[in-house]
């Protein structure tokens, strides 16, 4: 049985092996205000802390998430200029890395429209599902700035310099079947499929060798920056830690006497 915990702007699911995440202000389109990033970070550090074996992050009502609440950003109500690098350092930054660097699956299934660090958000998530009316937006060539929250290394890295530019410089909507199509997201499905196979995926990892999900997804994460020998090199070193884990273990064991396996993620 689920156990649910909640703050006003998000939701938290407990299912065991593995917790859902609910952003959660749905009036808003899910846009970050400060509290909000302060209960998503504690969220997830207290998933991480007790050592989940995935997580999976949505949001409620029509939109996935709006990026940045522009009403607490506003020049006009400020008497300088808002200073947005501590925004980024003090919020965005540090909830991306810690997604990216979870030492287990992190899965979004955005459920509507993701703009501007809302798109960049499911972007540093390591599987990404969207409903087929989803649509992912950089929408900050709108208001004069540049795509953050990882954006301008995610877009670059999945799809190249030129679209990337594109995308960033336009603005134009991309939609969930293009962004599959693209490499953006790995599936666009149904409205409707969306949740159930999200959550069927999440538990599906919570119950696979997470300790060899973990460091392929560390070796995938550093593919990008490293030599092709660089990467030889990580895969031995990470191949040496799985191969002397309780996981691998079992999982030979299971092929073996044709059982399915019961891994522990250790």
């Amino acid at each position: 049985m689920a156990d649910a915990t909640s703050s006003e702007t998000i939701l938290s699911e407990n299912h065991g092996a593995w917790v859902e995440i609910t952003l959660n202000r749905p009036d808003k389109i899910n846009s970050f205000n400060d509290e909000m990033h302060q209960a998503m970070r504690a969220i997830l550090e207290r998933a991480i802390d007790d050592n989940k074996r995935a997580i999976l992050l949505t949001g409620a009502g029509r939109g996935f998430c709006a990026g940045q609440d522009l009403g607490d950003r506003d020049p006009a109500k400020m008497a300088a200029p808002p200073d947005l690098s501590h925004t980024l350092k003090t919020f965005y930054n540090p909830l991306v890395r810690l997604i990216r660097n979870a030492d287990m699956p992190v899965i979004c299934a955005v459920n509507g429209v993701a703009a501007g660090a809302g798109a960049n958000l499911a972007f540093a998530c390591d599987i990404i599902l969207a409903a087929d009316t989803a649509k992912f937006i950089q929408s900050f060539a709108k208001v004069g700035l540049i795509p953050d929250a990882g954006g301008t290394w995610s877009l670059t890295h999945l799809l190249g310099p030129a679209r990337a530019k594109a995308i960033a410089m336009t603005g134009e909507p991309i939609s969930a079947q293009q962004a599959e199509a693209w490499g953006l997201i790995w599936k666009a499905m149904p409205a409707e499929n969306l949740m159930v196979t999200a959550r069927d995926l999440a538990q599906q990892l919570s119950e696979g060798p997470t300790l060899g999900l973990a460091h392929m997804k560390k070796a995938i994460n550093a593919a990008p920056m490293n030599t092709f020998d660089d990467q030889l090199e990580l895969e031995a070193q990470y191949q040496k830690i799985c191969g002397a884990s309780a996981d691998y273990a079992e999982g030979v064991s299971a092929f073996l006497n044709k059982r399915p396996p019961e891994f522990q993620g250790k």
